[in-house]
């Protein structure tokens, strides 16, 4: 029997549930005393060697051994290593250690998480949450099984995944089709966020990854060697809602912050938003994870959040104004993809039909039984049903791979994230896209 599993112990599933923390920037931030050229040290090995640039734009490389063999190349943006400092400094003027702060003993199996150059959910001087970190420690044995027998596959979101693929799991669908293309074993792994889940790819920890636009087009177009396999959503609703008493449309948000999770759809919708009202130079942009945006609204930490399609409307019924929304615009809403690494589908040339199969029968399965996947949808994200409802329209769930409305939002937020210098090259869709034999 095909067995299908979570990544991680109940224990790691606890340390990666959101933490109540708020609103942060670098200065509110500690630094420790460990400099960063100090050489980490575990049984006597040399664990860790530093090279620091000058004011560049990459100040730090890492190179991490185990037993003599080089596993990890790190760049890391400007902020610093010392013991990963700040990567828990989340809370205004924290100023001692913090106890969830990682220890160099993890470091082999953590870093690889660490928001790189290859994203955009961090700019220079920015730090990340501590539940970015823990998300992708993917324990050693799924990490190191890579055989043809186990798919390995990533997903954005919650305790489990939501759409055609969170159907096809819970349905059976996905255990029955998968058993018949060969596979003994599936694992799924969570992540907060795209770019976390693009370094899992990177690092050869995933086969699969399902996420959003954004963090899968900066990933490709960076080079990195993967395809897309399907459009699993398109005309995902992005929000801006703003804190109680605060500005009620885009020109009262002048001279104030916007936050955002970096790296999303919902970060390109609002960068997209801005350029069209011709106030993107009178705002500043600053990153929060979707799980701080309620706490930091209510403090009145920032002016607004740009949030995703389920958060906004549960914010606007907990009375926060709601100032825009991506379906008032077009071409700012966001699209789902799941994609597929390239050294995979050389062992695999038959997945993409495979799979594509799988997820167009969860697919028609959800909106033929539309009030059992509304009440597995809600139980899983923990929103209310009618939440849920407004959400995720399920005729926004594709049935086919590449939808051509879908295609088409594909290709214009491709042309944005290019323009805008967050993607670093321009690649044609038809290119990424895998050819289904």
């Amino acid at each position: 029997m095909l067995a299908l599993k979570k990544v991680g112990s109940k224990k790691q599933e606890a340390e990666r549930s959101p933490r109540k923390v708020g609103y942060f920037e670098s200065s509110d931030c500690f630094q420790t005393r460990r400099s960063p050229l100090t050489p980490l040290k575990k049984g006597g090995k040399e664990i860790l060697k530093a090279l620091l640039f000058k004011e560049g734009k990459e100040i730090l490389k890492a190179l991490l051994f185990k037993e003599g063999k080089e596993i990890l190349k790190a760049p890391l943006f400007k902020g610093g290593w010392g013991d990963l400092q700040r990567q828990g400094c989340l809370t205004r003027g924290l100023k001692t250690r913090p106890r969830y702060l990682m220890s160099s003993t993890r470091l082999s199996t953590s870093v690889a998480c660490v928001l790189l150059l290859l994203t955009t959910a961090c700019s220079q001087g920015e730090t990340k949450s501590a539940q970015s970190i823990e998300a992708v420690n993917v324990n050693n044995a799924v990490a190191a099984s890579n055989n043809i027998s186990t798919l390995r596959i990533g997903y954005v979101g919650n305790s489990e995944p939501t759409g055609s693929l969170g159907w096809a799991k819970k349905k059976g669908i996905l255990e029955r089709e998968l058993q018949k293309a060969g596979f003994k074993n599936v694992t799924f792994a969570r992540f907060p966020n795209g770019p976390d889940l693009n370094e899992a790819l990177v690092a050869g920890q995933l086969d699969v990854g399902s996420l959003g636009d954004t963090p899968a087009i900066v990933l490709r177009a960076r080079g990195q060697q993967t395809r897309l396999l399907r459009i699993s959503q398109f005309n995902t609703t992005a929000w801006l809602v703003a804190k109680k008493n605060g500005a009620r449309s885009l020109a009262e948000l002048k001279g104030q912050k916007i936050a955002t999770q970096k790296g999303s759809y919902m970060h390109r919708y609002l960068l997209g938003l801005l350029a069209e009202a011709k106030i993107a130079k009178d705002v500043k942009v600053v990153h929060l994870m979707t799980t701080e945006a309620k706490a930091a609204l209510e403090r009145g930490d920032v002016a607004a959040y740009a949030t995703s399609s389920d958060l906004g409307p549960f914010l606007k019924s907990q009375g926060f104004p709601v100032i825009d929304s991506s379906a008032n615009h077009q071409g700012l809403s966001g699209t789902s993809l799941v994609v597929a690494t390239e050294s995979f589908l050389a062992k695999q040339p038959d997945f993409p039909q495979k799979f594509n199969a799988i997820l167009t029968e969860a697919a028609k399965d959800l909106k033929a039984n539309s009030e059992e996947y509304y009440q597995y949808h809600a139980q899983i994200t923990k929103y209310p049903i009618d939440i849920i409802k407004v959400s995720f329209p399920l005729k926004q769930v594709s049935e086919e791979p590449l939808p051509a409305e879908g295609v088409k939002l594909l290709e214009g937020t491709k042309k944005f994230l290019v323009s805008q210098g967050l993607a670093k090259s321009d690649f044609k869709l038809t290119d990424w896209a895998v050819k289904e034999k």
